[in-house]
């Protein structure tokens, strides 16, 4: 991977909370404690679509990535076999198709791999991006996880269309001695296996950026759990961020990069983009 293009995203300037609400989430929503913080959603649609893409989650959850692809132009498209995410997902799409949002938006009551039938064979090569986070339970690994959403991916991957993008959060995970998990490899692994090439490894803040500290929105749980780690000789910071991680096909990431090479400084411009509040600046390539 280019270590040239890792970032930082500066969405964790309000809580998450505070995302739900001034967003118009419905209540309820905030249970999905797996869910893509909106801010975070958004800024990848943001960066990786254009208006009128269609945006995949696979494993929808209570449907952020949905709601916020709606409410950037984009048509959504979201999976679940949760009937408690099944039904706020929608409750979620409608309320923004209400506030005045793009109008296409589904919520299917199906597994991933319905996506490698017959049922989804009018999505090939139709999907700008597929936008999803690592899925785990208390009762398991999180490396386990990482097998299923592999999985998952390879029934993705021939939706792409040219140049589409597949991004995967997730958030950091912690073993019982408090270190800890690398999913990072195991989730560069996972993408590679399906045929796609990792471009980017990206930092979604989730903490409060405050000129050159950070301001983490953890809860009192964590605030606790963290005091007792330092009070037992094992320092346990907060945490503040969700990795991403963005591949591409194979043969698209091989064009860019041989694009981004041949295209003189001249044809590139300057881009600000507003995000959770944050204006960031970044190199962005003319099309």
């Amino acid at each position: 991977m280019n270590d040239r293009v890792t970032s930082v995203w500066p969405t964790g300037q309000r809580n998450a909370r505070a995302q739900l609400r001034e967003a118009g989430y419905v209540a309820g929503t905030e249970s999905d404690s797996e869910r893509i913080p909106p801010a975070v959603a958004a800024h990848a649609i943001a960066m990786y679509t254009r208006p009128g893409d269609l945006v995949l989650d696979p494993d929808c959850g209570a449907g952020t990535v949905l709601t916020e692809a709606l409410r950037a132009g984009r048509h959504a498209l979201g999976l679940t076999v949760r009937k408690q995410w099944w039904t706020l997902a929608r409750a979620n799409v409608t309320a923004a198709k209400t506030a005045g949002a793009w109008q296409d938006g589904s919520v299917l009551d199906a597994r991933p791999k319905t996506l490698a039938t017959v049922r989804a064979a009018g999505l090939i090569g139709r999907v700008g991006l597929v936008l999803t986070g690592l899925r785990t339970t208390p009762d398991r690994d999180p490396i386990e996880s990482v097998t299923e959403l592999a999985r998952t991916v390879v029934y993705c991957e021939p939706l792409l269309r040219p140049g589409g993008h597949v991004v995967v959060v997730a958030r950091p995970h912690r073993r019982s001695d408090g270190s800890l998990v690398d999913l990072t490899t195991s989730l560069i692994a996972a993408g590679t296996s399906a045929g796609l090439t990792p471009i980017e490894r990206c930092i979604a803040l989730t903490a409060e950026l405050r000129g050159s500290r950070l301001v983490t929105h953890a809860s009192l749980a964590e605030r606790r759990v963290a005091s007792q780690a330092r009070t037992a000789g094992a320092p346990m910071a907060l945490n503040a961020h969700h990795e991403v991680l963005i591949f591409q096909l194979a043969h698209d990431a091989e064009l860019a990069a041989a694009e981004a090479v041949a295209t003189p400084l001249g044809e590139e411009s300057f881009a600000c983009a507003d995000v959770d509040g944050v204006v960031q600046d970044s190199w962005r390539r003319v099309a």
